[in-house]
């Protein structure tokens, strides 16, 4: 049996798709041709569903240099879609996306039924990660690795609801390790901190935006007094410029929000990837310390699956501010 996407004649193109395709049906013969495409194809046609505005104003080499194919693929994926070829197929896109509903999310379009929307984003986001980590290099994760693992304090900043809950959440990590580790969102105390700090300290400042003043001038506090700064932001910005190890964090711009659900992902991977780097490090000694941390929280923990704990404990603290007996 044929496949529906085989090459039917010279042009190689899928049998099953028209000769062309029209503005609003590009995506849509994206998306249905992937299964019956190459490899190489397929990579070229995640990275224009993943990120359809870079894509139309890319050029033919830098699509082929981040999808990590040859230039003569990218023409023959145009084809395989229905289009004559690559500037065919971004006047198509161009259109598609005026047509569609970039507000709300760029691989999302009107008409979609919920199962689209959900394969859509999903697979977006799965393009957008495995093109992050293409670009992601794994020595400057093992040099902030090494920095934080020998660090006498590490000190967090973020500015903004999700950078300070980023900041918190490698504070919180990076405490369970053993390490002395502070998160910092106010500006006032982002100051004292890094004046506060010596060569023997470990700065990681978290801004996907890259561009808060009162971030900016902690950063350059703690830099003067010598300490190591880290930074999770986009390349390029003035926060990057700042420190000595930058883990980029550039990702596809959000139709709604200024740190969108991309940047808040890889920022979570990149914080976790950190923490294990560091663990790996403390080698044997820190199974030891996981494991009598892991029977503390087993063992006194009030968030247990057994709600008698959680009872017990309000039953302690009644009993103790009312001067009553505590019972078993």
């Amino acid at each position: 049996m044929t496949s529906g996407f085989e090459p039917s004649d010279a042009t190689g193109r899928p049998a099953g798709l028209e000769d062309s395709v029209g503005a609003s049906d590009v995506l849509s013969a994206i998306r249905s041709g992937l299964d019956g495409m190459s490899e190489s194809q397929r990579r070229v046609g995640q990275l224009f569903l993943g990120d359809p505005e870079w894509a139309v104003k890319a050029n033919v080499e830098e699509i082929a240099t981040r999808a990590g194919v040859s230039a003569p693929t990218i023409v023959r994926f145009a084809r395989a879609i229905g289009c004559e070829g690559l500037k065919d197929l971004k006047l198509k896109l161009a259109g598609a996306l005026a047509l569609g509903a970039p507000f709300l999310h760029r691989s999302v379009h009107v008409g979609e039924t919920a199962a689209e929307v959900v394969r859509n984003v999903t697979g977006s986001m799965t393009t957008v990660l495995a093109d992050w980590q293409r670009r992601l290099d794994p020595g400057e994760l093992d040099r902030a690795a090494a920095a934080i693992n020998r660090a006498r304090r590490i000190d967090c900043l973020g500015t903004g609801a999700t950078s300070h809950f980023l900041a918190q959440d490698l504070q919180a990590r990076l405490f369970r390790l053993g390490l002395t580790a502070n998160a910092f969102s106010d500006a006032h105390f982002q100051l004292v901190a890094a004046a506060t700090l010596t060569s023997a300290d470990v700065l990681v400042s978290i801004s996907f935006v890259g561009r808060m003043p009162t971030l900016l001038r902690a950063v350059e506090v703690g830099r003067a007094r010598g300490a190591t700064v880290i930074a999770l932001t986009q390349a390029r910005t003035p926060l990057a410029e700042l420190a000595h190890v930058v883990l980029p964090m550039d990702v596809p711009r959000d139709a709604t929000m200024l740190v969108g659900t991309d940047a808040y992902v890889v920022q979570l991977i990149a914080i976790e990837v950190l923490m294990i780097l560091v663990g790996l490090r403390q080698g044997t000694s820190l199974i030891g310390r996981m494991n009598d941390l892991h029977h503390v929280l087993r063992t006194y923990g009030i968030d247990r699956e057994d709600p008698s704990v959680l009872h017990a404990g309000w039953r302690q603290m009644l009993a103790s501010d009312l001067g009553l007996p505590e019972t078993g």
